[in-house]
């Protein structure tokens, strides 16, 4: 894939993985044929910034990080009576950059 269109990836999806994955994420891109550049594109990502937020307010990041069953036994327990809640405040951006890339790295196995 070009330079260019991997730059602009990057510019747009840099804040939705850790730093140190970018270096192995450039490396899948570069082995990339061009044209499957929009498929990669068209890959939604989850904004951490925007999870932590969820975390904060509602509760629910779990849910759109597709962990379904723990999001449901929290919301049961009431938040782990407010432990988890706190715990998940700490943890939320850290397991939205692993979604992403759990999502990024799924996509370019089917490609």
């Amino acid at each position: 894939m070009e330079k260019s269109k991997i730059d602009m990836f990057f510019g747009m999806n840099a804040e939705n993985f850790h730093p140190y994955d970018i270096g192995i994420i450039k490396e899948k891109l570069e082995k990339l044929d061009d044209d499957k550049f929009y498929m990669i594109q068209a890959t939604q990502f989850q904004k951490p910034s925007m999870i932590l937020l969820i975390a904060i307010f509602l509760g629910w990041e779990r849910f759109w990080l597709d962990d379904i069953a723990l999001g449901v036994v929290k919301i049961i327990t009431i938040y782990g009576c407010g432990i988890w809640w706190l715990i998940d405040l700490f943890t939320a951006q850290n397991r939205a950059k692993n979604y992403n890339l759990k999502k990024l790295t799924q996509t370019l196995s089917y490609l």
